[in-house]
């Protein structure tokens, strides 16, 4: 048995993983990241020896997945703006005081390895999670391990330009993929269009408020036949495929995982990248298989536990 712990910005959830991948208990309590570090992983500490007392059998290690830019090797936080972490030291104390191994990664990455490991990945040893909701985030696993380059930071595909002097996305750079291919891009994208927008199913699904306004809307709307959906629908996936081109271009992977809160459309938006994917590919020869997350909230706590092996 395993710990694995996903460390947001909202909640901290750990269960304990079995070495199927099953999470056989689960615990959580909401993140106090304005509290500051030493409150967090004191909160961090209690989940984990909570169950480690409900564990029937002793635990091995604990992984634990955080939402920055890690030091993997040195058990380190080098920076996460969201919890206000910054170069602090994880691992060493959290092993002295649970007396079991303690491995970090970044929360991305563990969603990555968890689907490589026990989800829609399985089987392969190289594979890309990408996951469309609020940003795109994502992780790059090569040869079964997690990929996090010389400075680990690597796996931050969101941030790929796609489109020179563009958009301007959150993290302050124009063109970046993440203001293309977000669910918050889609829904921007639909609202663009005052002048139609009014008279369209997406309008009226949306109760008359465009603030109301959701991916499932428009993808619902689309596929009710609903014209001004389908032409936001066919931009954004022109988008998204710019960028996932460019991942298959760079690391072939074998499989690559849609999650998120736009892969609810399931297998409508494997077919509709599937479409354009040849167009955006070198030589137009598609090999990696595209298919929908399947571990839903449970990837990070999952691919956390996985850390260390």
């Amino acid at each position: 048995m395993r710990i694995g712990v996903d460390l947001g910005g909202t909640n901290i959830a750990a269960g304990i993983v079995d070495d199927d991948g099953k999470v056989l208990a689960k615990k959580s309590v909401a993140t106090q990241a304005q509290k500051g570090p030493d409150v967090v992983l004191a909160d961090i500490l209690r989940l984990c020896k909570e169950l480690m007392g409900e564990s029937a059998v002793p635990v091995r290690h604990v992984g634990i997945g955080i939402p920055g830019t890690v030091n993997s090797s040195r058990g380190m936080v080098l920076m996460a703006p969201n919890i206000n972490f910054k170069n602090v030291p994880v691992s060493q104390e959290m092993s002295r005081l649970l007396n079991i191994p303690v491995y970090l990664d970044n929360d991305a990455n563990c969603a990555a390895l968890g689907e490589a490991r026990f989800g829609a990945a399985r089987g392969s040893q190289n594979s890309i999670t990408v996951t469309l909701g609020t940003g795109v985030g994502g992780g790059i696993i090569i040869g079964g391990k997690i990929y996090t380059g010389t400075f680990f930071g690597a796996g931050e595909i969101g941030h790929q330009i796609i489109r020179a002097g563009g958009n301007v996305c959150g993290c302050g750079q124009r063109g970046c993929w993440e203001a293309y291919a977000s669910a918050a891009s889609l829904i921007r994208q639909a609202r663009r269009w005052e002048h139609r927008i009014t008279t369209s199913m997406i309008a009226e699904m949306a109760g008359g408020d465009l603030e109301k306004i959701t991916a499932k809307i428009i993808f619902d709307a689309a596929g009710a036949g609903d014209g001004l959906a389908r032409e936001v629908i066919d931009e954004y996936v022109g988008n998204l495929c710019i960028g996932l081109g460019n991942l298959i271009n760079i690391f072939q992977p074998d499989v690559m995982v849609i999650g998120g809160g736009v892969s609810g459309h399931g297998q409508g938006l494997i077919d509709a990248i599937e479409c354009r994917m040849p167009d955006m590919v070198f030589n137009g020869d598609v090999l990696t298989k595209f298919v929908i997350a399947r571990l839903g909230n449970d990837a990070g706590i999952v691919g956390a536990a996985c850390l260390g092996e």
